[in-house]
Order: C-alpha cells, then sequence, then structure tokens
C-alpha cells in the first residue's frame, strides 16, 4: 500500500499503489496550476464502504509515500480522465482504471 500524507495534521491516506502514482500526476498537475480542488474516494471494506473527501490547495503540504522501490507505467488515459472529471464538477475523483487500458501494465 501507498500513502498520501495530508496537511498539517498529518492525515495519513492509504491506496493501492498504482492508483497513488496515478493520483500522484493528476493532483501535482492541478497544484502546479494553482488550483485548490477537493480530493474524493471510495473507503475500503476497513473503514466501511463510505466516501471521503479533502480540500487540496497549493499551500496545504502532501507527502506521497510508496513501499515499492519501482514506479509502475503510467495509463495516461486514466489520469486524463480523472482530470477531465476534475475539470467539470471540481473535484478529483479516483477513478477505477479502464480494464481495456490496464493490460499489460
Amino acid at each position: 500500500m501507498a500513502t498520501l500524507t495530508y496537511g498539517p495534521q498529518n492525515l495519513e491516506i492509504e491506496f493501492e499503489e498504482r492508483v497513488l502514482a496515478h493520483l500522484k500526476v493528476a493532483v501535482l498537475s492541478k497544484l502546479r496550476r494553482n488550483e485548490a480542488f477537493s480530493l474524493s474516494w471510495s473507503e475500503d471494506a476497513s473503514t466501511g464502504h463510505g466516501r471521503s473527501s479533502v480540500w487540496l490547495h497549493p499551500s496545504v503540504p502532501l507527502h506521497f509515500r510508496f513501499a515499492e522501490a519501482h514506479q509502475p507505467r503510467l495509463n495516461r488515459a486514466w489520469i486524463e480522465q480523472m482530470l477531465s472529471v476534475a475539470s467539470m464538477h471540481g473535484e478529483l475523483t479516483v477513478l477505477p482504471e479502464p480494464e481495456e487500458q490496464r493490460q499489460g501494465s
């Protein structure tokens, strides 16, 4: 598992390694443009299958921590899909990776 540590309160949010690698590219792309936005994801069974969101702003500290040493091959279509939805709704949502794009990754 990989961890996104958010804000001065050090909220730790766990994601699968592959998900966080793609999310990192999308988040940093928006922050480089000085955009503020919400980040939303679905919780897993251990936390009750709910949904969570945090507000991201260029001034909020973030730390992306990966357990694996190598970076997975990135699926640009998946990143673009998340960024497109974020542009329309003002919310970056963790979407499932399209199956046809995932093969061979």
